[in-house]
């Protein structure tokens, strides 16, 4: 690209980084994302910029790869009800080390490392994510998997006050039976309930796919916009089924709570966040309430 290329591109950011600059995003970090180095990367230069342009941003990240990497090595063997992983005594410490220790800091270390300053922390901290035992759909038991009742803004404030990334990992402060304990919490869940507390402008949430297609065998028929209303018929038509139906469940939850859009991204697109946020082309579905 010609000089006059390069600087017709940031002339064409400037607009969405004027737009942007003092707003809250939250983004869920996950997926090829998080396991492909370059896109790994690419993801933590993105933060960055969009740090250093005077955005506060909040990554809330999972980690399910690399825990069950670790419980395959400790020959402990991974039991699912209804999609969640149940979650015992010993998973719930394999869970802890994994994404309050060794994922939450090596994202800490990447931002660092790409001239960024970032926080590393989970729920626990500042008792941030306060949850409760979660039971299945069909009343079976989970374990030590929360649903999130409470979020507490002050830690996130504080950091984000001071020009700093909060680095939040998937895991809550127990309450009622396990109070002082750990429990597991959906990652895509609590980016929403964040987004919401924080009363963010966008809740960004990286996937594995396009978006939402109408047709999950054509990539052209992705839905760049839509509403909860619209997106409820697509439910009921079955366009938006299996797989995605949480992630649109977790943008009606943001939305629900104040945050004015929510985005599926593609997060295998090189440089998706910055390319979703300061450009009018978008790499996935906007949703948003009306």
């Amino acid at each position: 690209m010609s000089s006059a290329g390069e600087a017709e591109v940031l002339v064409r950011a400037l607009p969405y980084i004027k737009a942007y600059r003092g707003r809250t995003i939250v983004v869920k970090y996950g997926g090829a994302s998080m396991i492909n180095n370059d896109l790994k990367n690419q993801v933590i230069q993105d933060i960055v910029l969009m740090n250093y342009v005077g955005i506060r941003v909040i990554l809330v990240h999972g980690g399910g790869p690399e825990i069950e990497s670790l419980l395959k090595r400790l020959g402990k063997e991974s039991r699912f009800v209804q999609g969640l992983r149940y979650t015992d005594a010993q998973t719930m410490e394999v869970v802890q080390m994994v994404l309050c220790g060794k994922v939450n800091k090596e994202i800490t270390a990447l931002i660092e490392n790409a001239g960024g300053k970032a926080v590393g922390l989970c729920g626990i901290d500042g008792a941030t994510l306060k949850a409760r035992r979660l039971k299945s759909a069909g009343g079976e038991d989970l374990g030590f998997v929360g649903e999130i009742e409470d979020v507490d803004t002050t830690l996130l404030n504080t950091l984000l006050d001071s020009g700093l990334i909060p680095v939040l990992s998937s895991v809550a402060l127990g309450l009622g039976e396990d109070a002082g304990y750990s429990l597991n919490v959906n990652a895509d869940t609590a980016a929403a309930q964040v987004a919401a507390a924080v009363k963010a402008e966008k809740l960004l949430l990286m996937t594995d796919v396009k978006g939402i297609l109408r047709d999950l065998a054509d990539p052209g028929s992705l839905i760049q916009e839509a509403t909860l209303a619209e997106l409820e018929i697509l439910k009921k038509e079955g366009v938006v089924s299996k797989g995605m139906i949480p992630k649109v469940d977790c943008c009606a939850l943001a939305l629900s709570g104040g945050v004015k859009r929510a985005h599926i991204i593609d997060g295998r697109e090189p440089h998706s966040l910055i390319v979703d946020l300061f450009t009018d082309r978008g790499v996935g579905t906007m949703v948003s309430l009306v």
